[in-house]
Parts: C-alpha cells; sequence; structure tokens
C-alpha cells in the first residue's frame, strides 16, 4: 500500500519526495545542505549528474510503500523514463538545519 507523500513523517523526505514528484529542480536543490552527497548501489556518485540523469531529465517519481528510521528511509516503487519502474530504498541523513546532507539509494 502506498503511503501519501503528504503523511511522511520526515520534513526534509516529504520535501524531497514531492520535489522528485513535481519535477521541481529548484524545490530539490533547495533541501540540499551545502556540499550534500549521494550513493547509488553503494557506489558514490556527481549529485548534479545523477539527479539530472535519474531525475529530471527522465521523468523519475517515487511512489513510498514503507518508511522506517523516523522517516529517514524507505522502500518506494522508483520509476523514470530510462529504467522503468524498480523496487528501490532510499537512506537520508538530514543536518540540524533540516536539509539533506546524503542520500542513498539502490534496488532494494
Amino acid at each position: 500500500m502506498t503511503i501519501q507523500t503528504t503523511r511522511l513523517s520526515d520534513p526534509a523526505v516529504r520535501a524531497f519526495v514531492a520535489a522528485v514528484n513535481a519535477h521541481d529542480r529548484e524545490a530539490f536543490r533547495a533541501l540540499l545542505a551545502p556540499g550534500a552527497t549521494m550513493a547509488d548501489d553503494g557506489d558514490d556518485r556527481n549529485l548534479d549528474q545523477w539527479i539530472d540523469q535519474e531525475i529530471f531529465s527522465s521523468n523519475g517519481h517515487m511512489e513510498v510503500d514503507n518508511e522506517s528510521n523516523g522517516g529517514r528511509a524507505l522502500i518506494a516503487r522508483y520509476r523514470n523514463d530510462t529504467w522503468g519502474e524498480m523496487r528501490t530504498r532510499w537512506d537520508f541523513t538530514v543536518d540540524e538545519d533540516g536539509r539533506i546532507a546524503r542520500f542513498e539509494t539502490g534496488q532494494a
């Protein structure tokens, strides 16, 4: 069963999912802490390049099925025009200012 984005527990993670699904690059960038990093399937990636390819230029969309760790760990069905749909895990590190310092994703 999908969890509505508005019902996600962590405000930063909720805003992240909303920005992805709205294809709002500006809102997405505003959520990230300065120097934010990310990894995909365990490999650190270039953040700007990855979000362009995997989210914004390929119509990325998340449907969250499960959350844990106070809303900072998600299991979601993620789809984009490049890869289709897959079951993914997302783990977020949120800094003291409520911005995302790091996220890690990969197949669940």
